[in-house]
């Protein structure tokens, strides 16, 4: 065992890419990855937040803030996943109003 720390997520093929990242709290920031460190600190840069309902704060809405240039912390970072490649389809699993 080396006493060098490598990180689990290899973030390398998304950095000058678009990453969708969600924190803990359930935050959710979209923006380019400019750099990352082994404890998973994320500098995103042209990030936009996607703010939450107000009455029911684990729904998000369609209301967007512009946050330029940010780090997020390490210890906060729950998911990262390209934009590329990820759009959203509709409820498989909605019954139709006749049924």
């Amino acid at each position: 065992m080396s006493g060098r720390k490598e990180t689990v997520l290899d973030l390398a093929k998304f950095v000058d890419k678009g990453v969708q990242v969600k924190l803990t709290g359930g935050r959710q920031v979209t923006g380019t990855l400019k750099g990352y460190d082994q404890l998973l600190n994320l500098v995103l840069d042209e990030a936009v937040e996607f703010l939450r309902d107000p009455d029911d704060p684990l729904k998000t809405t369609d209301q967007t803030r512009s946050l330029g240039l940010i780090v997020c912390r390490g210890t906060a970072v729950m998911l990262v996943s390209p934009t590329d490649g990820t759009d959203e389809i509709a409820n498989p699993f909605l019954q139709p109003d006749g049924a």
